[in-house]
């Protein structure tokens, strides 16, 4: 492997991870807006229509048409969630539950 794949395959990698970055943290963002909106919905979804656009645009154009670059781009996405996941959990709460009403 030359040092130009190599150079190629860590700009997928980290393409992945910015897209990750952007459709997580922007849940996230959303999710924050949301619960004090009025209209929480519009937030959802007008969210959900320019995350999913930007990611999917993203990884079409970063995978080159290559399964190999798509799974690196993947594997990116998926790390970035991992990181996202563990700087935006709240460490003293409880989880939530459910109560049955009788």
């Amino acid at each position: 492997m030359s040092m130009n794949e190599i150079l190629l395959k860590t700009m997928i990698l980290a393409g992945g991870f910015v897209l990750g970055t952007f459709f997580f943290g922007g849940l996230w963002f959303t999710i924050k807006k949301a619960l004090s909106s009025k209209k929480p919905i519009l937030w959802f979804l007008g969210s959900l229509g320019l995350r999913a656009g930007i990611t999917l645009a993203g990884f079409y154009y970063i995978a080159l048409g290559n399964w190999m670059n798509l799974l690196l781009c993947l594997f990116g996405f998926i790390t970035a969630r991992l990181l996202v996941l563990r700087l935006t959990k709240a460490r003293h709460t409880k989880p939530f539950e459910l109560k049955k009403e009788i």
